[in-house]
């Protein structure tokens, strides 16, 4: 075989091919260059992969391997440049014998178009599965926590200690003086026993927590009626 005449002819059919993207970087030996590209390619909107297909003929081309580089590329992820290096050297192996450029670039283009596609459906499945997941934590955090009698009385127990009800309740009977209506609702333990009756009963409710957290910033005197009974509600109006 002439390897000269052999490689000259496949470059003058190269040249026809992929006119004005075909560029001969040197002729002894000849190396050239083919941009290659995803069809969706947008260099405006990031979008899409692009490489130069850097291609160097050895003195026994196409009876032994050409030498094959990426350069150039853009939006390659990770290892995206050495994974299309080695699917072409699999194609290079097979092809071994017969001129294979034409079928180098055909081939690194559909891997391109297929790696890339993969790509984008795993980022949007990523993207998905990341949305659902703050869906779901915030459908959580609206149910509130579930509450059985023991969490109710463990959860009753901190509300009297973050408000300092007992200690109200000490001062007031110190000092004499009616518990205002406020601290008398505060203070009321038929309450608890209302409250653990019904959960008793063997429903299971759901409390928010965070509507009590902001308490303080009602608009409650604790100077107002102080013959306010919770548990008598004409106790004002007589």
């Amino acid at each position: 075989m002439d390897y000269v005449e052999e490689q000259k002819s496949e470059i003058e059919a190269l040249e026809s091919i992929y006119y004005g993207d075909f560029e001969i970087i040197t002729a002894k030996p000849y190396k050239f260059s083919i941009p290659i590209k995803t069809e969706d390619y947008d260099p405006e909107s990031n979008t899409g992969l692009l490489c130069d297909l850097v291609v160097t003929y050895t003195p026994k081309y196409p009876d032994e391997e050409p030498i094959v580089e990426i350069e150039n590329a853009e939006n390659f992820e990770g290892s995206f440049e050495s994974e299309l290096l080695k699917h072409l050297d699999e194609q290079i192996k097979e092809n071994l014998g017969t001129v294979m450029i034409f079928t180098l670039v055909s081939t690194a283009q559909e891997w391109l178009h297929s790696k890339y596609e993969a790509d984008k459906k795993n980022k949007e499945e990523r993207e998905a599965r990341k949305i659902q997941e703050l869906e779901e934590a915030e459908r959580k955090r609206f149910e509130g926590t579930r509450v059985t009698i023991e969490t109710f009385l463990k959860w009753r127990q901190q509300f009297e200690e973050d408000f300092g009800i007992d200690k109200k309740r000490e001062l007031a009977e110190k000092e004499g003086r009616k518990l205002t209506g406020r601290e008398l609702f505060m203070t009321d333990n038929t309450l608890n026993e209302s409250d653990l009756k019904f959960l008793d009963e063997g429903d299971r409710v759901k409390v928010d927590e965070s509507l009590f957290q902001d308490l303080d910033d009602l608009d409650l005197d604790d100077e107002d009626d102080e013959d306010f009974d919770p548990n008598n509600y004409n106790s004002d109006s007589s």
